[in-house]
């Protein structure tokens, strides 16, 4: 049987990896490093930033290391100086290559945001709520070379309503994370065999990283699934139409309605004045909140009342 501790690397980046990073500090086991993304300028005034990892890890007087790249010999060699049992990874944003995928005794762990195989890839939580899933949940993987592809060890999942935005799902799934990655190195701990399921690879989906151009409202879809994308997108990339005077609104808030119109409009027409806008198969999708170009958010009714939008406007 091991020690009822374990020494830890700590491999992840954005927010989702802090929670993660907070569990096991506040655990028995010892977290001997933190890797995250070096430092970059970030905001309006591109001020050199942290990551959220990096940071929470200064907090806790835990030694960060920033490398652009693990490819070189004195990386890794430096990566198998900490003497790590096992590495924890969650969104980190570097390729971790075979050399330090092997130098803890335990491989390297990933906490993955989706129900693998399904949403491999930078963008599993946002994807999930875009293309309509029913649920969602956490994997916990042993890393290979690929993708997302290493055998699993722990899952765990949620149901997604109708009302579930990427930025809820967000914080669901890395208290979650947080939380099956303990269970597991508990049965590491305790002497337990793993449990490890090999991924098919014929039920994949991939979830590439996001651009702004993903956020653009195309009106022949149906307002379910333009609600999917405004829970999905925001607040980053942000989705976004054009208003008539070709300038671009973000659409922050919006919900599919019930019913569908009777009228024979154009695909992105406004309707009345509850903001709601004709969508493909007479399907109608409500706008509540939204952000006209260089102005702050505002409800509908603010918008009409400001004429930066106004009934009978077809949004391209």
């Amino acid at each position: 049987m091991l020690s009822k501790s374990l020494n830890i690397v700590f491999m992840g980046t954005p927010d989702f990896a802090t929670y993660a990073l907070q569990a096991l500090i506040d655990s028995r086991h010892n977290i001997c490093a933190v890797y995250s993304q070096p430092p970059r300028p970030k905001g309006r005034g591109y001020k050199v930033q942290k990551s959220p990892v990096h940071e929470l890890a200064e907090k806790h007087d835990i030694p960060v290391y920033t490398p652009k790249t693990l490819k070189n010999t004195e990386a890794q060699e430096e990566f198998a100086a900490h003497g790590a049992d096992v590495a924890i990874v969650a969104a980190y944003g570097l390729l971790l290559p075979e050399a330090v995928l092997s130098a803890p005794q335990f491989g390297c762990l990933n906490i993955h945001g989706s129900l693998l195989p399904y949403w491999r890839g930078a963008s599993p939580i946002q994807h999930a709520i875009w293309k309509g899933d029913k649920k969602s949940g956490v994997t916990i993987m042993q890393m290979d070379k690929g993708m997302d592809t290493g055998a699993m060890i722990a899952k765990d999942e949620i149901m997604l309503g109708k009302d579930m935005t990427a930025s809820l799902l967000h914080d669901e799934l890395s208290q979650m994370g947080a939380k099956l990655v303990l269970d597991v190195l508990g049965q590491l701990t305790s002497g337990e065999k793993l449990y490890v399921e090999r991924q098919d690879n014929a039920q994949s989906s991939y979830a590439p990283l996001l651009k702004k151009e993903d956020g653009r409202v195309l009106w022949d879809q149906t307002a379910i699934q333009i609600d999917q994308q405004v829970r999905a997108l925001n607040p980053w990339p942000g989705v976004w139409a054009i208003d008539r005077d070709a300038k671009r609104f973000k659409i922050l808030e919006a919900q599919a309605v019930t019913e569908k119109t009777s009228e024979q409009k154009l695909a992105g027409t406004i309707l009345n004045k509850q903001g709601e806008v004709v969508c493909d198969d007479s399907t109608m999708l409500k706008i509540t909140k939204l952000q006209p170009e260089g102005k702050k958010a505002m409800d509908f009714a603010s918008a009409l009342n400001g004429n930066y939008l106004s009934v009978g406007d077809v949004l391209q």
